[in-house]
C-alpha cells in the first residue's frame, strides 16, 4: 500500500536529521519518492525557528498500526521528544494518508486530519504526486490552489 509521509524539523542540524530519517525509512519500506526540502514558518505552538519539510512516498504491507509504530520508532532514534504540542522537534514524521485506510481511532487519523490545511505537507506532495488526491478531501493541487 502507498503510504505518504510529511517529515518536518527545525532545531538541531534540520536537514542532517531528514536526510537520517529518510536513510531509516529506506531500511524498512520501499521509498519510491522523495521531495525537496521546503524551508516554512511554524504553524501554531510557541515562538520558534523555522522549518525544514518534505514528504516522501512509500510502499508498504504493514499494518497501519506498525506503519506508525515504526515512524514513532525512528523519531525516536532521532531524539525526538514530544514535550510541547506543536513545540520544535528534531524530527515529526506524519502519516498524512496509507493506501484507501479511513481511520478516526484517537491514536490514528486517517488521512490526518489537517493535512488539506498545510502548505507545508501539499506543496512538496505535489511535487512528487501532481495528481495525487487526498481521501475526503479531493485533488491536493485544488487544496494548495484554495491555501492562503
Amino acid at each position: 500500500m502507498k503510504a505518504v509521509v510529511a517529515l518536518g524539523a527545525n532545531i538541531g542540524n534540520p536537514k542532517e536529521q531528514m536526510d537520517l530519517a529518510i536513510a531509516l525509512l529506506k531500511e524498512s519500506l520501499e521509498v519510491t519518492a522523495v521531495s525537496s526540502y521546503y524551508t516554512t514558518a511554524p504553524v501554531g505552538g510557541p515562538e520558534q525557528p523555522d522549518y525544514l519539510n518534505a514528504v516522501c512516498l512509500a510502499e508498504s504491507d504493514l499494518p497501519a498500526s506498525e506503519l506508525l509504530a515504526l515512524l514513532h520508532g525512528v523519531e525516536k532514534v532521532l531524539g525526538r521528544e514530544r514535550i510541547e504540542h506543536w513545540g520544535p522537534r528534531t524530527i515529526d514524521l506524519d502519516l498524512i494518508q496509507y493506501g484507501a485506510i479511513l481511520s478516526y481511532a484517537e491514536e490514528l487519523l486517517l488521512p490526518h486530519p489537517r493535512a488539506h490545511e498545510r502548505r507545508f505537507v501539499l506543496e512538496p506532495w505535489a511535487e512528487i504526486e501532481p495528481d495525487a488526491l487526498l481521501l475526503t478531501h479531493g485533488k491536493i493541487s485544488e487544496l494548495l490552489a484554495q491555501l492562503p
